[in-house]
């Protein structure tokens, strides 16, 4: 998923790819949990939803966490309505690569995946994730109401203060609110479960969220 020419800038809405009306038909079953990976979600659920470099490796990073109920990758963030895989390779939808996370408040809080998010990659590198350069691979938290911008722009200043303890520079993760989150392709689902051994460029910086 290394790619030589990648766009570091987010395209203006009117230069984007115009993208396509149909959404990406995806397997509605997680391939690990065996849990929806499509709407409806049960009532007691509620949505989170992650940017933290290449998704196989940040998908997998939720799923196994325990008590998640369901999670799927896809794109957010940017214009290009229903993008393919290969769109977003050019930097020229403004989307990211996202998790969503689908999970029981009462058994895991916003909190405990903030702080997962947090532990999971490098949120100081901007448009890149290690050797995973351009804007598809931004730190990014998208929310879905006003608790949890809160929580996440709290958690940001909790975080920037551990880092700077150990020498590392300025978060540049963006902190926005959620909009229309698209399926990615369906072999791109889960896909460290599918394929072991694939590729996964995803590190954190050994600084725990918390003293």
């Amino acid at each position: 998923m290394i790619f030589p020419s990648k766009k570091l800038t987010l395209p203006n809405p009117e230069k984007a790819l115009p993208g396509r009306d149909s959404p990406m038909p995806v397997f509605s079953k997680h391939y690990i949990l065996g849990s929806s990976i499509v709407p409806p979600f049960p009532d007691h659920t509620a949505l989170a939803l992650f940017g933290l470099g290449c998704f196989w490796g940040a998908e997998r990073k939720f799923w196994q966490y325990p008590n998640i109920y369901s999670t799927a990758v896809g794109y957010s963030g940017g214009f290009t309505p229903n993008p393919t895989y290969q769109e977003i390779c050019t930097g020229l939808t403004g989307h990211a690569e996202v998790v969503r996370v689908i999970y029981d408040p009462v058994l895991v809080t916003y909190s405990d995946l903030l702080t997962l998010f947090w532990q999971s990659h490098n949120p100081t590198q901007g448009m890149r994730q290690g050797n995973d350069i351009g804007s598809q691979y931004r730190s990014a938290i998208y929310t879905y109401n006003e608790a949890q911008r809160d929580e996440a722009l709290r958690s940001k200043t909790q975080y920037q203060g551990r880092l700077s303890q150990f020498g590392f520079g300025t978060i540049t993760t963006e902190i926005l609110p959620a909009c229309e989150f698209y399926y990615a392709e369906d072999y791109h689902q889960q896909y460290l479960a599918k394929n072991p051994q694939g590729y996964c460029g995803l590190g954190g910086l050994g600084v725990c969220f918390n003293d």
